[in-house]
C-alpha cells in the first residue's frame, strides 16, 4: 500500500502549553485524528489504529480516554468481527 505524507504546521509552543514533548504532541495528534475519523464511521479500528501507528486492541482502549464508543461497527464489519471471533473460538 503506497502512503502520503501529511503536515501540520503549530506553534512550536503548544506542546509545551499542553504539557508535552513535540514527539508526544504528535502522536496525541494521529491518534485524534484516528479516533475521529472512527467515530464518524469513515475508516474502520483496524485502519485507525493504522493511522494513529498503535496496536488495534490499544487504539480501542484508549478511545474511551476520549469518551469515544469502541462499538461503532457498519454491519458487515460487525459480521467480519464476529466470524473472526468464531474461528478463534474453535483453534
Amino acid at each position: 500500500m503506497s502512503t502520503r505524507e501529511l503536515r501540520i504546521p503549530y506553534p512550536e509552543e503548544i506542546p509545551a502549553s499542553a504539557g508535552q514533548t513535540p514527539d508526544e504532541f504528535e502522536r496525541e495528534m494521529r491518534f485524534l485524528v484516528a479516533a475521529k475519523l472512527y467515530e464518524l464511521g469513515r475508516i474502520t479500528s483496524r485502519r485507525a489504529a493504522d493511522l494513529a501507528e498503535m496496536d488495534r486492541v490499544d487504539f480501542l482502549d484508549r478511545l474511551g480516554s476520549y469518551r469515544i464508543s469502541v462499538w461503532n461497527y457498519d454491519p458487515e464489519e460487525l459480521e467480519r468481527e464476529i466470524e473472526e471471533a468464531r474461528r478463534r473460538a474453535q483453534s
